[in-house]
């Protein structure tokens, strides 16, 4: 288990590279078990997730091997199984995707029901529904989701609620379908495209149409290919507020302005400091931060993963701010600590005129300890403190947040959850000033 001390630091300054998109990086591993060649994937940040799915996929009788900096090959011709054991569903939530490619392969599978970071339910009634719409057939037993399908079949299809890991199912599954599947209500995110655009490299036919409507023409077979990974936009987040809320200056490498757009519009509004460059964003302190609301939607709007971050920013931000939690029951695993940090946070449930339509989650999911909203009252000076890290986004909060509480904060992650999404953060935050230790 690692623990993470972290000191007071002064301004950050300096630059960090991005590397590969954490949504993205293992779902294209899983991907190419969709084709009969090798794929060659480039750009790999060195996270826990990669790991867990490689050891997935070379238990099943695939291979999964590290040839050159960053660059992950998958073999998929030796495949031997579908059924993944229960261990693997522990610590991620990448097992039920396993179901689209392997389904062609085997026609029956078995996979553990997710774990990964505790976000309210993650409904994976989303991904079966479809999976349904396409002829398959399942059932849960024991821990287990179990598939069975001859022959997926393409059909028209429409989420009722936006799903970006529902969406990148279907898709997967759509791919080797027999005929045309339109997914109508599919999420947008960049992640989603860079999916997209791998299965086509691959050999597939997918277009993405106006309107949240992705067509996809299933072929019988598909090969390998040679694909680099998008950067993570949440990484870039993550560091744009430890620069800002440090007063500091950093460039942050092959940030992408474009799949930013919603988090650089409310730094506008709130004060804060950047500049768009070809070499990618540079982000700095330019004066008094203020106050202002958002509300988290799915893809491109403010971005659910942002929201605990952007909350160590509102920390430092001239008057009261609000963050509406729409796409999750259940987000504010971090508020603790910074009420233990010392900052004014009050949770409640705003009235929401159609909560059916207004809220992205089920609402038969909610429960009435939930609280959906928070304000934060700033600007205010934090203080360290100890605490356990209870999901990947909380711990970067957390761990942020100690930069500017006075004092030495403590972080036992248990789950190892900021490794799941972070490559060497400590070693990249203390190459530009910050004062934190990794204790194994």
């Amino acid at each position: 288990m690692p623990t993470y001390f972290v000191d007071k630091s002064g301004p950050l300054y300096g630059l960090v590279r991005l590397g590969g998109a954490k949504n993205v990086s293992y779902k294209l591993l899983i991907a190419s078990l969709l084709g009969d060649k090798e794929s060659r994937i480039l750009n790999f940040s060195k996270i826990s997730d990669v790991d867990l799915v490689s050891d997935i996929i070379n238990d099943l009788g695939g291979r999964v091997y590290s040839a050159g900096e960053r660059t992950i090959f998958v073999d998929p011709a030796k495949l031997k199984s579908a059924d993944i054991p229960k261990k693997y569903g522990e610590g991620s939530r990448a097992s039920t995707m396993f179901v689209a490619p392997l389904i062609h392969r085997f026609k029956e599978v078995k996979v553990p029901l997710p774990g990964g970071d505790r976000l309210g339910n993650r409904p994976v009634d989303r991904h079966m529904d479809f999976l349904h719409a396409l002829g398959a057939k399942t059932k849960v037993e024991n821990g287990f989701l179990v598939v069975k399908a001859e022959q997926l079949i393409g059909t028209t299809y429409r989420f009722n609620k936006n799903t970006h890991t529902g969406t990148e199912t279907a898709i997967m599954a759509a791919a080797r379908a027999k005929g045309k599947t339109i997914l109508e209500n599919a999420a947008e995110e960049p992640e989603v495209d860079d999916l997209i655009n791998f299965i086509n490299d691959m050999g597939g036919r997918i277009r993405r149409r106006a309107n949240r409507v992705v067509e996809i023409e299933g072929v019988d077979k598909l090969g390998g290919a040679i694909h680099q990974i998008m950067p993570d936009q949440n990484e870039a987040v993550s560091y744009a507020v430890a620069a800002i809320i440090t007063k500091g200056d950093i460039i942050v490498e092959n940030a992408r302005p474009e799949h930013m757009k919603a988090f650089l519009d409310k730094l506008d509004e709130a004060g804060g400091g950047y500049e768009i460059g070809s070499y990618g964003i540079r982000f700095f302190y330019k004066g008094e931060l203020r106050a202002l609301d958002i509300v988290t939607e799915p893809y491109p709007g403010f971005k659910t993963d942002w929201q605990p971050v952007w909350s160590v920013l509102l920390t430092q931000a001239k008057g009261t701010s609000e963050i509406h939690e729409a796409v999750y029951t259940s987000r504010f695993q971090y508020v603790e600590a910074l009420k233990q940090m010392g900052v004014p946070v009050k949770l409640y449930n705003p009235a929401v005129k159609n909560p059916e339509k207004f809220y992205n989650f089920n609402l038969e999911d909610d429960h009435p300890d939930y609280r959906h909203a928070l304000q934060i009252t700033g600007p205010c000076q934090l203080k360290a403190c100890e605490f356990s890290v209870p999901d990947l986004r909380a711990g970067a909060t957390i761990l942020i947040a100690g930069l500017i509480a006075d004092g030495t904060s403590v972080l036992h992650d248990q789950g190892r959850h900021v490794e799941r999404g972070y490559e060497a953060i400590t070693e990249r935050l203390n190459s530009m000033g910050a004062k934190i230790r990794r204790v194994e």
